[in-house]
């Protein structure tokens, strides 16, 4: 596994829900956490917890994916568009929608991570972290 934590998390939630697994469980940190949080109000995911073991000292986020009634999953494609060595900012009138407003794109901000949509309403720019489709 690579430094780049949020990409390793989304890459394991994409590889859980393509293999049809119900849940996976990743290290945490705060960033992943607020993106899984972000996935979840979205529908691409179905909960997310954070715990921490007895016998371990560090925490643990348990993700648990969002499935359809024909048990496709929620989340087709999710990566990562701006990355350690190259850093992709927008302002917030060159934010587009992500697969014609059916996908999410999560945007770092001033005021916390957000939505495209939530973005462009509160007229806020800033780092374009993930796509999810």
């Amino acid at each position: 596994m690579s430094v780049d934590t949020i990409a390793n998390f989304l890459s394991s939630i994409k590889n859980a829900s393509m293999s049809g697994k119900a849940s996976i469980e990743t290290p945490y940190s705060k960033i992943c956490e607020s993106i899984a949080k972000i996935m979840a109000e979205n529908g691409y995911i179905a909960e997310v917890k954070v715990f921490k073991e007895k016998d371990s000292s560090h925490k643990q986020i348990r993700v648990d994916l969002a499935y359809d009634e024909f048990n496709r999953p929620a989340v087709s494609d999710v990566y990562r568009v701006s990355k350690p060595g190259l850093r992709i900012y927008k302002g917030y009138k060159d934010l587009k929608l992500v697969a014609g407003g059916s996908g999410l794109s999560i945007i770092s901000t001033s005021r916390g991570l957000m939505s495209l949509k939530e973005a462009r309403y509160k007229k806020l720019g800033g780092e374009v972290v993930c796509k999810v489709l």
